[in-house]
């Protein structure tokens, strides 16, 4: 269990300032990293491990035809979500990932994934 961090306002979320609306939200850094209240996450690896993630996807997708196209898949797993990058990169294919965290992870990254689902 984690504690919840002080907002100044109602319209804020836990860890400081308001939550993108989704889509957008798959790929703004969140609040929880902006703070500095994950300690070893910077708002640079966020932005890597997404840019990292879209291009893999790509690459996958040039791969195998049918994860590119859309409504193939509904469901997929991400056995190892740290960021959610994953999840994020696959936006366009209407997929529903679940997204898993480690219990032997070096950081435990669960609370940014929460805050990026609606």
């Amino acid at each position: 269990m984690t504690t919840l961090l002080e907002v100044k306002d109602i319209k804020e979320v836990s860890g400081g300032g308001a939550l993108a609306n989704l889509p957008k939200r798959l790929t703004s850094i969140p609040s929880r990293i902006r703070s500095e209240s994950l300690e070893g996450i910077t708002t640079e690896m966020f932005t890597e491990n997404t840019k990292l993630w879209i291009k893999k996807v790509a690459y996958y997708k040039k791969l195998d035809h049918q994860l590119a196209e859309r409504g193939r898949y509904r469901n997929l797993v991400d056995m190892n979500a740290y960021l959610g990058g994953f999840a994020a990169a696959l936006l366009d294919n209407l997929v529903w990932v679940m997204k898993i965290v480690l219990v032997e992870a070096e950081k435990s990254t669960l609370l940014v994934l929460y805050m990026s689902v609606d």
